[in-house]
């Protein structure tokens, strides 16, 4: 089997779900009775799609997972995390504003992973710079996040 990364880390908005949970949507937000996630307007609020099958294949790795979020809307993003039944996933959780090299400076010190055993999943070109001069292996998610996205991922994580 290929070299697996230690810690995979994700971008929240527009990688695990299409919105920026700052200024798209409206928290608190609430699990309704018919299992959807609704903001405060009653907006239904949703992942993309193959989102839990990643972070279960993943799981199922034995892959330390991590989440890594530049959203001023600490709270919200939090709180989506727990209703979407994510928040098993997540060994780790920097969510907050800022650089995203602080990000991952916390991460590498709580989890003790180098960075070269990690691979950062995010939409926006300006992180995956950022963070891969800290030898971060970086996937720049053009469209969501997937099961080809992240094989992919792991594919160019394993030629690194």
């Amino acid at each position: 089997m290929a070299r697996l990364p230690q810690l995979v880390v994700f971008d929240l908005d527009y990688t695990l779900w299409p919105f920026w949970v700052d200024t798209h949507v409206e928290p608190p937000f609430r699990r309704n009775r018919d299992g959807s996630v609704r903001d405060s307007n009653e907006k239904i609020v949703r992942l993309y799609p193959e989102v839990p099958d990643v972070l279960d294949r993943l799981h199922g790795l034995g892959v330390t997972i991590a989440a890594a979020s530049r959203t001023g809307e600490i709270r919200g993003a939090n709180q989506l995390l727990e209703l979407f039944d994510l928040t098993k996933y997540f060994a780790h959780k920097e969510i907050y504003p800022g650089c995203k090299v602080t990000h991952f400076e916390r991460l590498q010190q709580k989890s003790g992973i180098p960075y070269s055993e990690m691979i950062f999943f995010d939409d926006e070109k300006r992180n995956i710079i950022d963070v891969s001069k800290l030898g971060v292996t970086c996937i720049h998610v053009q469209s969501e996040m997937n099961l080809h996205t992240l094989t992919k991922g792991l594919e160019t994580f394993a030629k690194s």
